[in-house]
């Protein structure tokens, strides 16, 4: 039951972000926790998250959708990669068919959480926005669990660098993060500054669509790489015919994790084989005579940052097709007519894309504070890679980089459940992991990206060894978010309140 005391609303758990994670989390708990109040706050007017946010042409998933799906929920449709509108379908459904309308408070912001140990409580002070008049009111809620679905990144903000002469370019300059409703690129030159999964959709997806651009070009300073694959998985469909939508789903599931992980993992054993038929794939799908080794030849080995998929080798048909080139040089300043290479080419454009990447910002950059002292969570190590050494009942929701993320916060679902269950079977109120003096840390994120790089000052830790390490395999961490709930890093007790009636 959720109580409210002198104007303050107390929850069991609050969950904050109604996305992906933060709706598969409230399934997963309302069903498995009956008995616990629960509350998802979202800042934003509607669900969906990333799939709501970003509206660029083509916005889909980079992962299938059998594992970027939820477990629970069979992935109905055809197409194994997804637009984001279906994407947004899904989890609608998902609130529709768990009643988790009932639960969410949009336009309500954390803004800070405080914890106390005398209560063993958070306070959370939320920013809530009338949807009529926009005018803005404080609301404090109280809360002996938070589950942080907050996602690694800024939703107010993308990251672009400074670019000289910026201001002198004549024509539009567009974030894919900020992509005006409406835009009209229509017969327009259009130049797409990156080369990550954002531009790597873009390309194809302002070719085809109604009012389709002239010229799209990519430029890149340096190349990823770009594997075609297919859009429909065909033993999907054929699962799903033979042994129904639920089971076919759950072995396509199974099949997909194991295939997955066999490819990363064979990759990261063996990068100059994969590098080798990466780039045999590309010539296979590129015009003859195209310099792959110049734009399709990354410095770094595969997985040392994110491969981009390109669904039915859509990406690669665009340049096939002349609409599209790609350009690997670096940029020296914007022109009035466009961008001045190092070369001493000059790209012209009407709309230039900065496609460049996000800024990270976890737990949408609100103070954490326990017991008046304001936390540093670059200072925490991460343990099973979602509790956080010094900040006790807080949980956080961080997917895979290498795999669908939705794979590792189902794990974190089942895990949390099973640590409330043992502490209100143990009469405990509060939980908080406590790493061993010196342990070695390391950045939370295995990859090289930018944003990785970028982030790395902001974010938490991990260690080196479980249960510290951040797992990037579904195989390992279902062995350690499903072994026993405590070990000796995990502190448990009860409030001093609490003791005080002892």
């Amino acid at each position: 039951m959720t109580t409210e005391v002198l104007g303050v609303a107390e929850f069991d758990v609050v969950i904050i972000g109604a996305g992906i994670s933060g709706l598969g989390a409230a399934t997963y708990f309302t069903r498995e926790l009956p008995d616990k109040s629960l509350v998802v706050l979202e800042g934003r007017d509607n669900i969906g998250g990333t799939w709501d946010l970003f509206r660029y042409p083509g916005i889909r998933s980079d992962s299938d959708l059998h594992t970027f799906g939820y477990e629970f929920k069979p992935w109905r449709h055809e197409s194994a990669i997804a637009d984001a509108h279906l994407i947004r379908e899904y989890l609608q459904e998902t609130v529709d068919e768990n009643n988790l309308a009932r639960l969410i408070k949009f336009r309500h912001r954390v803004v800070q959480s405080e914890w106390s140990s005398a209560d063993s409580k958070w306070t959370l002070t939320v920013e809530a926005t009338d949807p009529v008049t926009g005018s803005t009111a404080t609301k404090t809620i109280r809360t002996g669990w938070v589950f942080a679905a907050t996602g690694y990144y800024r939703y107010d903000e993308g990251f672009c660098p400074e670019f000289p002469g910026r201001d002198n370019f004549e024509g539009l300059v567009v974030h894919p993060q900020h992509w005006p409703e409406n835009l009209d690129y229509r017969d327009k030159k259009v130049v797409i500054i990156g080369s990550g999964a954002t531009a790597v959709t873009m390309v194809p997806a302002m070719l085809t669509s109604a009012g389709s651009a002239q010229h799209v070009t990519m430029l890149q300073r340096t190349p990823t790489y770009i594997m075609p694959i297919p859009r429909i998985d065909s033993v999907a469909v054929a699962l799903t015919k033979v042994l129904g939508a639920k089971r076919g789903y759950a072995v396509t599931r199974f099949k997909n994790i194991w295939i997955e992980r066999g490819i990363v993992k064979g990759l990261r054993m063996f990068p100059h084989v994969g590098r080798r038929l990466i780039r045999r794939a590309n010539i296979k799908r590129l015009p003859r005579g195209f310099d792959v080794d110049k734009h399709f030849n990354p410095p770094y080995n595969p997985w040392d940052q994110r491969l981009c998929a390109a669904p039915d080798g859509d990406f690669f048909d665009a340049i096939c097709s002349g609409e599209a080139s790609v350009v690997t040089d670096s940029i020296v300043r914007f022109s009035k007519r466009g961008i001045v290479l190092k070369s001493g080419k000059e790209l012209e454009a009407d709309i230039i894309v900065t496609a460049t990447g996000l800024n990270m910002r976890l737990f949408d950059g609100m103070p954490i504070v326990v017991d008046g002292q304001q936390l540093d969570i670059a200072d925490s190590l991460a343990y099973r890679g979602m509790l956080l050494s010094g900040i006790p009942n807080w949980a956080m929701a961080i997917g895979y980089t290498t795999s669908s993320w939705t794979l590792k916060v189902s794990l974190m679902c089942r895990y949390f459940i099973d640590l409330v269950k043992h502490m209100d079977a143990h009469g405990y109120d509060w939980a908080v992991p406590v790493p061993l003096p010196g342990m070695d840390r390391r950045p939370v994120m295995d990859l090289q990206s930018g944003y990785a790089k970028r982030g790395a000052k902001i974010l938490p830790k991990q260690g080196t060894v479980a249960p510290w390490r951040m797992a990037m395999s579904y195989q390992e961490d279902a062995k350690a978010l499903r072994g026993p709930v405590a070990d000796e890093h995990l502190e448990f007790g009860v409030s001093e309140r609490a003791h005080a009636y002892v």
